[in-house]
């Protein structure tokens, strides 16, 4: 022990002072280092908790991306559906349309040609009886005399239905 306090050493502030030490570090690890690690430990049990539930929420949010992504498909496939059918509807409209306005303007053309045919048969028969009529006339102003109407009418008729006939020939 003399050597030690020949260098400088004395034991008994050593003991001293390393009991002191021992104790410091006792209350310390109490004090300080217990309720520290409890904290860092709770702080570490929050973080790995926050980080948990961030994840949860990121593959949620995924989740919810590809759900609104798949019922925008199903809404773009749906609408595209649709609007096909109306397309088809109105076509099929607008066909039926045509069909009907077609049958229309035959209906209209077969009742206009019998209506021209109709009137013209009467001009004809009317041209016919004026002729008639103007011929006698005029037979009768040639000779003077008064023709019997009905003979001479059945007359003309016959030659006039004899020239048509050739004609149609």
């Amino acid at each position: 022990m003399e050597g030690l306090a020949a260098l400088g050493f004395n034991l008994p502030v050593l003991v001293a002072q390393v009991v002191n030490v021992i104790v410091l570090f006792v209350i310390l690890y109490l004090v300080a280092y217990k309720p520290m690690m409890r904290m860092l430990d709770e702080r570490s049990r929050r973080i790995k908790e926050s980080l948990a539930q961030a994840d949860s929420v990121r593959e949620q949010a995924a989740q919810a991306e590809t759900e609104v992504k798949k019922q925008l498909e199903a809404a773009s496939r749906d609408g595209q559906e649709k609007i096909a059918r109306a397309v088809q509807i109105g076509e099929e409209v607008k066909q039926k349309a045509q069909l009907e306005a077609r049958q229309e303007a035959e209906a209209l053309i077969t009742r206009a040609r019998s209506e021209i045919h109709r009137e013209r048969d009467e001009a004809i028969d009317e041209v016919r009886k004026e002729v008639a009529d103007l011929t006698i006339l005029a037979a009768e102003k040639v000779i003077d005399q008064s023709l019997d109407k009905k003979a001479h009418r059945r007359l003309i008729d016959k030659v006039l239905a004899e020239s048509e006939a050739l004609k149609r020939e």
